[in-house]
């Protein structure tokens, strides 16, 4: 019997693109908290204040650096532990969907599903008061918000859908 070859699936593919790019970001974020663990925080947040050319003894900037005064190097690991694990976790999944593992797929649409319930009580969340900014890289605050939420609910839409043509080969 001759062997079965999978067929092109560029969606899969760009599936696969993101969550590995998402799994190495998300380990460049760890390893970037993580190195910050014992240093002087709000010494190197005052430097780069000044390298942006903005004044580190405004009142804003002010309340920021004594917050930074209360982090402890403990306290830096544990935060730069949770986006090792996801991305850990992004890059075996997205691994396992390239090389289309049965199980990867099932990791896959748990992994996308498991923030719809969340992103969906954020987006019918009451907004903030009026008289607080929001941040401008999106016209209304929960645009980027509805946008991650279409692309999960397509991710384990596609996914499931085609699950048995994707993986029949295994």
């Amino acid at each position: 019997m001759p062997e079965v070859k999978p067929k092109r699936a560029p969606t899969l593919y760009l599936i696969v693109a993101i969550k590995i790019i998402k799994g190495l970001l998300l380990l460049l974020v760890a390893f970037g908290v993580y190195s910050l663990a014992g240093r002087d925080l709000p010494d190197l947040f005052g430097r780069f204040l000044r390298w942006v050319h903005l004044d580190p003894e405004s009142r804003f900037f002010n309340a920021i650096g004594e917050r930074l005064e209360t982090i402890t190097p403990a306290n830096v690991k544990k935060a730069a532990l949770v986006p090792l694990l996801y991305g850990c976790f992004l890059l075996v999944g997205g691994t396992g969907l390239g090389l289309r593992a049965k199980w990867a797929i099932w990791l896959a649409i748990g992994e996308s599903a498991f923030f719809i319930p969340i992103e969906i009580y954020e987006l019918i969340r009451k907004h903030a008061p009026p008289g607080e900014n929001h941040p401008a890289l999106f016209a209304h605050p929960k645009i980027g918000l509805a946008v991650v939420l279409a692309l999960n609910v397509f991710i384990v839409w596609y996914l499931y859908q085609n699950r048995a043509r994707l993986f029949r080969h295994h």
